[in-house]
């Protein structure tokens, strides 16, 4: 088995405001928004009437592993 590097992805992410960001990620046309949502961010105290709410982190990284 060799140790060389395979793969390296290439992600550029920008906060725009709170717990909003945008990620720009390889392969895909449109970036995605990230941000809080429901349970989430009434723990964080976010006030969803002020911050878009989006799918989390967290969200994107269960998909991940359930794929």
């Amino acid at each position: 088995m060799s140790n060389d590097v395979v793969y390296n992805s290439h992600v550029r992410i920008e906060r725009i405001a709170g717990p909003l960001r945008k990620a720009f990620l390889p392969e895909e046309e449109n970036p995605i928004f990230f941000s809080v949502h429901s349970d989430v961010a009434k723990h964080y105290g976010v006030d969803l009437t002020v911050v878009e709410a989006h799918a989390t982190t967290l969200d994107y990284v269960v998909a991940a592993a359930g794929g």
